[in-house]
């Protein structure tokens, strides 16, 4: 499930948090919690069995009748589909695309998020202007709470530069003048907003069936927060009537009973094989049986369904009947996933089942592939292998970063490998055709005490011992911090107050424990940076400790906390962050920053974020430093304008290019940054007009290099919300 970086404010060596707050939405009826078959034998390899537990908050029959899902669009849902395959595709983007462009989110198929331009180079990147700002136009309106953080990375294909606002409507500039060609109004609506209005990028396409110079021979494809697929034509923004109902895909059938907001898509869908592949969010802290993370297919050129992979359905691959529902309440994916054409799979990175911080009452077949990168065929919708990063996962640390594709060097020649960074700043190299490790990976024992009843832990959990972990070493009280002893003093005592065993603290009910590196921690969805030819991998990250705590359904009952589609729900009554009602469970779960009530300052020493460069022949890392100042921030949320690097959480991934330099803005400070590839020094830095949580991308036009960066802010990370796209180049010459 998704989750958004802690947001801070940094004193002169500290930093703070935004209030842990739920968002509202519009509920408009209670979701009755079907129960589901008893899963069948998986194709998964690795992962520990789900205990039993009471049938008291066991789900109801999976044939109850059902209201249909949300769809905001109101598109027919057609009849149920048998799986099928895709129309074939001609050929796509690939892993070496045209060097003048960035025509995927992570620029190309292989999802390094490295280009190789090299006009912007150390000497001159100073000397970068602003070349042009355009307004998406989407902001908070007058009396509309704030749930904007666009986190958008545009694509250049050929002569249109393609972005979305972050709520989904369909751009395309100018490269060069930023000048609007044309708009495609989504109409997604504010209620279908869920925590966060974002859109993180389009899908160039290009159609097999239709004649070049046509109408939508190339196409964008986007996702939307109200769960459509939507196909444009790539030349004059006009609907795709060829796909699906007049251009749009209804995502919500099978779904079951829903409400706005509690599904939604933030991630572009990548086409592989000629198959759009979906994912989707699903609002954490809701309910244990929360509508579906089933993982489906559809024909890129038709929007004709596939095929659907359905955890607890491992072997019915087609849509559910009328009356059923895909199974409710597992584990779903809301990161950008990454295409492999020559494999046919497709590398899907997961979260949690629903209900976060308690497994007793997930099915073995959850059990198996949470908090995994799964190896799906993009044929069938079968798994082809599974690893799993966090056995068991109690601690939200579901994976948020895009999967890097990359040939490793082996004894025997090149390995075709998969790079996945994760929350716990642990680093797993995978063979991407089995899922083995390519580097050392190893069971190491993990605590298992708790107070929990009939919810025990897994024994182990894995480590990637073969490359270094982005991280620090466990917690002491001596790590203890604040602006003065006083604060110092309280800190050591909420340390001593709570239960901390190391990473993988045990959840209790009688007292707080420590979650470090927290849910926040390591990578996130801004991922990492591949530079091929130098072997280097480019990552920036985090260290972000919460302070969580079971509670009894009375205690959750007496604090108010209700799942979103409670229609009492109210924004006080917890939402996808902090406290959740996780409902159909025993308990409720409050969650805070491991922070001072008072300053607002976090209780652990800084700093709180990093970026790092990695020889990927040696696995050693080459330079390393604190990433983000403290300009912007201050205690109680005030700046203090000091220049001071102390590392401040961030939330956006880095890119690099051939000239030799890495940018990346994602801080809090309201800075994009330009760093020396070989050194980690900071050669030159800009402030925004908003917050640059988002990835920046860069492209060459009419022969001038450009980067771009969505200024758009981060609601939760307080910095400041904006509408701009802001793009640089080195001077034109007269």
């Amino acid at each position: 499930m998704q989750r958004t970086s802690l947001m801070t404010a940094t004193a002169v060596f500290g930093l703070t948090f935004a209030a842990v707050l739920p968002v509202p939405f519009n509920a408009s009826f209670a979701q009755t919690p079907p129960k589901e078959s008893a899963p069948g034998p998986g194709n998964a390899t690795t992962g520990h069995d789900a205990e039993k537990s009471s049938d008291k908050f066991a789900a109801p029959s999976p044939y109850a009748p059902q209201a249909p899902g949300v769809n905001a669009a109101n598109i027919p849902d057609g009849p149920p589909a048998e799986a099928s395959e895709a129309t074939p595709p001609v050929d796509q983007i690939s892993a070496s695309p045209a060097h003048d462009d960035w025509p995927a989110y992570g620029r190309d198929t292989n999802a390094t998020r490295y280009s190789p331009l090299d006009q912007i180079t150390p000497e001159n990147v100073g000397h970068l202007t602003r070349a042009f700002v355009y307004h998406t136009g989407s902001k908070p309106a007058a009396g509309q709470i704030n749930k904007w953080a666009a986190e958008t990375t545009p694509i250049k294909v050929g002569d249109g530069l393609y972005t979305c606002s972050a709520v989904d409507d369909i751009i395309k500039l100018d490269p060069g003048t930023g000048k609007e060609i044309w708009r495609h109004n989504s109409g997604v609506k504010y209620e279908s907003i869920p925590y966060t209005a974002a859109c993180k990028g389009v899908v160039y396409y290009t159609a097999s069936t239709v004649p070049e110079g046509q109408p939508c021979h190339n196409r964008i494809l986007v996702g939307t927060l109200d769960m459509r697929l939507i196909e444009v034509d790539a030349a004059d923004g006009k609907l795709c009537e060829g796909f699906g109902y007049h251009g749009q895909v209804n995502l919500m059938k099978g779904m079951g009973e829903s409400v706005p907001g509690f599904v939604s898509i933030t991630a572009p869908p990548p086409v592989v094989n000629g198959a759009v592949v979906v994912n989707h969010e699903v609002l954490d802290g809701q309910r244990r049986w929360a509508p579906s993370g089933v993982i489906r297919g559809y024909d890129a050129e038709t929007g004709r369904f596939l095929w659907a992979w359905d955890v607890n359905r491992p072997d019915q691959h087609g849509e559910p009947q009328p009356g059923q529902h895909y199974s409710r309440g597992t584990p779903n994916s809301w990161a950008t996933m990454t295409g492999d054409n020559e494999l046919g799979l497709v590398y899907v990175p997961t979260g949690n089942s629903a209900a976060d911080y308690y497994s007793a009452l997930r099915s073995p077949e959850e059990n198996k592939v949470s908090s995994a990168v799964v190896a799906i065929d993009v044929k069938t919708g079968s798994p082809r292998w599974v690893f799993q990063t966090v056995h068991k996962d109690v601690w939200d640390y579901d994976i948020g970063s895009q999967p890097t594709l990359m040939d490793f060097p082996g004894k025997d020649g090149p390995v075709p490998a998969l790079i996945m960074p994760t929350k716990r700043g642990q680093t797993f190299v995978l063979d991407r055709r089995d899922g083995k490790p390519v580097l050392p990976v190893e069971e190491r024992a993990a605590p298992t005490r708790t107070d929990v009843p009939d919810d025990p832990r897994a024994p182990t959990q894995p480590w990637s011992t073969g490359m270094p972990r982005l991280g620090v070493p466990d917690l002491k009280e001596t790590d203890m911090w604040g602006m003065s002893p006083i604060d110092q003093l309280y800190c050591r005592l909420k340390y001593r107050r709570a239960k901390y065993l190391g990473e993988f603290t045990a959840p209790e009910i009688s007292r707080p424990w420590l979650e470090y590196p927290g849910y926040n921690g390591g990578s996130d969805w801004g991922s990492m940076a591949y530079d091929a030819k130098a072997g280097v991998l480019i990552a920036n990250w985090n260290i972000t400790p919460m302070y969580d705590q079971l509670v009894s359904r009375k205690k959750a009952d007496e604090l108010g906390l209700m799942p979103v589609d409670d229609p009492n729900f109210s924004p006080s009554a917890g939402g996808a962050e902090g406290a959740g009602a996780m409902a159909d469970t025993p308990y409720g779960i409050v969650v805070s920053p491991f922070w001072n009530e008072f300053t607002h300052m976090m209780c652990n020493k800084p700093p709180y974020g990093m970026i790092t460069a990695i020889d990927m022949h040696t696995q050693k890392v080459l330079w390393q430093h604190p990433l983000g100042s403290a300009r912007a921030n201050g205690p109680w949320g005030l700046p203090t304008h000091l220049p001071l690097t102390i590392g401040t959480p961030n939330n956006g991934g880095p890119i690099i290019t051939a000239g030799g330099l890495i940018f990346v803005a994602a801080t809090t400070d309201n800075l994009i940054h330009a760093f020396d590839a070989k050194t980690g020094k900071e050669l030159w830095n800009d402030v925004l007009p908003g917050g640059g949580q988002a990835t920046p991308m860069t492209y060459e036009y009419n022969g001038r290099q450009y980067v771009a960066i969505m200024a758009g802010g981060h609601h939760f990370m307080m910095t400041p919300v904006s509408d701009e796209l802001v793009v640089y180049a080195l001077p034109e010459r007269k």
